[in-house]
């Protein structure tokens, strides 16, 4: 596994991760079985969203194989710019509002969207979808897990800080694509 799709496991989790702090500071006595499964729908959404984008993307990517590094650096410093956006508004604890199964599967498809448009990324750069769809979602698992008991200990202090890392991580993912398929580097 390459350390730059780790690195977009990262950025694209942060979303989740973001959410899992808030519910991990406004649901402090969560069973071990909540905090899971809101983490495996985080990590299935983020998951299978890539998988979508990139059979979306494979249907036209041979038409624009001349300017797809351009598209993937729109595309990711574009969604960078969304995060960071958001992680200005800070509103993740108005988006929590309880924990039932359609709750949080509804925060898992809105924090997943974005990986769609990666996976019609990692379509154009030829990239092994099926790799990369799993390391997103079992990065995002295991760090939502994470956050949840962080958020328990520091609560709000980090969730806009997560939202905010993810977005800069997108952000050099796009310019590092679009250098290198310039020659810069």
């Amino acid at each position: 596994m390459n350390e730059t799709l780790l690195i977009l496991a990262v950025a694209l989790a942060m979303d989740s991760v973001a959410v899992s702090i808030a519910i991990g500071s406004k649901y402090k006595d969560l069973f071990l079985s909540k905090v899971f499964f809101s983490a495996a729908v985080f990590g299935f959404f983020q998951g299978a969203m890539p998988l979508a984008g990139y059979f979306i993307g494979i249907s036209f990517a041979e038409y624009v194989q001349s300017f797809d590094h351009w598209i993937a650096f729109l595309l990711l410093v574009g969604l960078g710019g969304k995060m960071l956006y958001e992680a200005y508004k800070n509103e993740f604890d108005e988006e929590v509002t309880d924990l039932s199964t359609k709750t949080l599967i509804t925060l898992g498809i809105a924090t997943s969207i974005d990986a769609m448009a990666i996976g019609v990324t990692f379509a154009f750069l030829q990239t092994d979808i099926y790799t990369a769809a799993g390391v997103i979602a079992l990065v995002t698992f295991v760090l939502c897990v994470a956050a949840v008991y962080v958020g328990k200990k520091l609560g709000s202090l980090l969730e806009s800080k997560a939202e905010m890392l993810g977005g800069l991580i997108l952000i050099g993912l796009g310019f590092k694509i679009l250098l290198e398929h310039t020659g810069v580097i």
